[in-house]
């Protein structure tokens, strides 16, 4: 009896020890598949709709009239809803009620306020010291999908089409992401049941240009990576190193992550240093993103910026 007792004992110390990391890789695993999957079905979405930009009404308002900002939900109700299958839909005030929690976790580990306006997610999309009126400030709408996420959603109704502006071959030539953002999307796979952490259950994607649109979903993890200068060729090595499931984000995609900077920060960037992305416009040039300016920069790829990876 004494013998089965320490088995028994022995056992459960060590089921104590491997299940929280069992069911952590368990869940890792079932949110990236859901993620991949919500990707897939943004896309498809998304190339069945017309132009992304003109729904709803925006107005600052004056001393005589009242704001007016019906952006998002138009969107929702007269846009996305025809092209994917959505459950509810909640305006600013109400996003608990399609399961938006209150509090999220950046990476950084601090503990973030879920944000109701493009500027308390950014405050650089609309109070810019390097450009001004590049994006106007509205409200954000929340929807659940048949699926059961939850997303909250931020729109602008005057986003840019694309011009060629990266087909540009001159050294330090900028193009501003903001005014390129139609939908930046913030979602959660399980509602409020936790961990409402990003890089795990809460992740975000960023639609660019209203027609030919540009889906961009940064898989982060839910630790930052890397961090380090380095110049644009050694960068994909670094990231190679560090993990092998990590590589240099895309243009786009940090993009996206200069968007939403305070969900992996927790706080804006306080240094306007460029990060590499992975494209490349000549055998000497190279783009980066500006995380203060909200700038793509086309830098001599022998430059040392910062690199921040992303998972495949």
């Amino acid at each position: 009896m004494a013998e089965i007792l320490l088995s028994l004992t022995i056992i459960g110390v060590v089921a104590a020890i491997t299940l929280p990391s069992l069911t952590g890789n368990i869940n890792e695993r079932t949110w990236n598949t859901q993620r991949k999957a919500l990707y897939a079905r943004f896309s498809q979405a998304i190339a069945l709709m017309p132009a992304l930009n003109g729904y709803g009404t925006y107005s600052a308002g004056t001393s005589s009239t009242e704001a007016v900002d019906t952006g998002a939900e138009t969107f929702i109700t007269s846009g996305l809803s025809k092209v994917l299958k959505i459950n509810n839909i909640c305006d600013a005030n109400h996003i608990t009620d399609c399961g938006v929690p209150n509090k999220i976790v950046p990476i950084s580990g601090s503990t973030l306020t879920t944000p109701t306006k493009i500027s308390e997610l950014n405050s650089y999309m609309i109070d810019n010291p390097y450009a001004t009126g590049l994006m106007l400030d509205t409200k954000a709408a929340a929807f659940e999908t048949q699926n059961g996420e939850s997303i909250l959603m931020f729109y602008n109704p005057n986003c840019a089409y694309y011009m060629n502006e990266y087909d540009t071959q001159t050294a330090y030539a900028k193009v501003y992401t903001q005014p390129k953002v139609c939908v930046n999307l913030i979602f959660d796979m399980n509602g409020n049941k936790g961990p409402n952490t990003v890089g795990k259950d809460i992740g975000f994607m960023t639609i660019f240009y209203p027609t030919d649109s540009v889906l961009a979903a940064p898989n982060l993890p839910a630790q930052r990576a890397a961090d380090r200068t380095a110049t644009q060729e050694r960068a994909t090595t670094i990231c190679k190193e560090q993990d092998s499931e990590y590589r240099i984000p895309t243009l786009d995609e940090l993009g996206s992550m200069f968007v939403n900077q305070k969900l992996i920060n927790g706080d804006l960037f306080t240094s306007n240093t460029d990060y590499w992305s992975s494209k490349v416009s000549t055998k000497t040039l190279g783009w980066s993103q500006g995380f203060t300016s909200g700038a793509h920069w086309l830098h001599p790829r022998t430059d040392e910026y910062i690199v921040h990876c992303v998972k495949r």
